[in-house]
């Protein structure tokens, strides 16, 4: 980290979820030093014109934090690999931002020098710049080790979301709300415009739309506890843990 607490960023993924989080930290200030290859490059370019599409290798050799945005299944042998390659370096601080994994998932990194950090901003990204948007008004689950717990916590704030702590033993169960909440809504609101486009409603997902929000604001609201709803939030030290 330089003088101004400020890093050079690189990111492994080029989904729905890379290109964004890149954005968002380029936004606070962080310096891009590269994304890997593999999503859609006219979409990625969009996003972070002049970033340049690397190797791996070379996006965390560059790199001070290093984003790792890719699906469930690959973060485990990516983190094992690159370690097996020597790529991890003393001090860089590895950030991953899948739901379900806490911290021990980058072990072979953190055995090798690296600052294991997980942040997951709680929005369904789309892959655009809308989401930059709806990070802003978006909670994050943060779980590190405690004496960079701070930095995990502000990271999620420089990315426009409002930082949770989540133990390394809740994510399972941090996940899976995130999973029923995300898929749930989802098939309810696809089998009711379903029902509406077979009796010939036109723009079921638009009639929906109002009905939808309100709905779920109302469950949101009846979920929230007082204190939370009125914005006591307390110190981070005393949230979770």
């Amino acid at each position: 980290m330089n003088r101004e607490g400020r890093l050079g960023v690189g990111v492994i993924g080029a989904g729905t979820v890379g290109p964004v989080i890149a954005a968002a930290l380029a936004g606070a200030g962080h310096a891009l030093t590269g994304i890997t290859r593999g999503g859609d490059d006219d979409r990625v370019a969009a996003i972070l014109p002049n970033v340049p599409q690397l190797d791996a290798d070379e996006v965390i050799r560059r790199s001070e934090l290093v984003v790792l945005a890719v699906p469930h299944d690959e973060l485990p042998g990516l983190v094992a690999g690159l370690a097996d390659l020597g790529a991890w370096q003393l001090g860089q601080l590895v950030m991953h931002v899948d739901p379900a994994y806490g911290v021990d998932v980058l072990r072979p990194a953190a055995e090798k020098g690296a600052i294991p950090l997980a942040v997951h901003p709680a929005i369904t990204f789309t892959g655009s710049r809308i989401d930059l948007t709806q990070l802003q008004s978006a909670w994050a689950a943060v779980t590190a080790p405690g004496p960079v717990l701070p930095i995990a916590q502000a990271l999620a704030v420089e990315m426009g979301c409002e930082p949770i702590v989540v133990a390394e033993s809740d994510r399972a169960a941090y996940a899976e709300a995130i999973h029923t909440a995300t898929t749930f809504s989802t098939a309810i609101v696809h089998q009711a415009s379903d029902l509406l486009r077979g009796i010939g409603v036109p723009n079921p997902g638009g009639y929906l739309s109002a009905l939808v929000r309100s709905t779920i604001d109302r469950a949101l609201s009846e979920a929230t506890p007082r204190d939370l709803a009125l914005g006591d939030y307390g110190d981070y030290d005393d949230i979770d843990e």
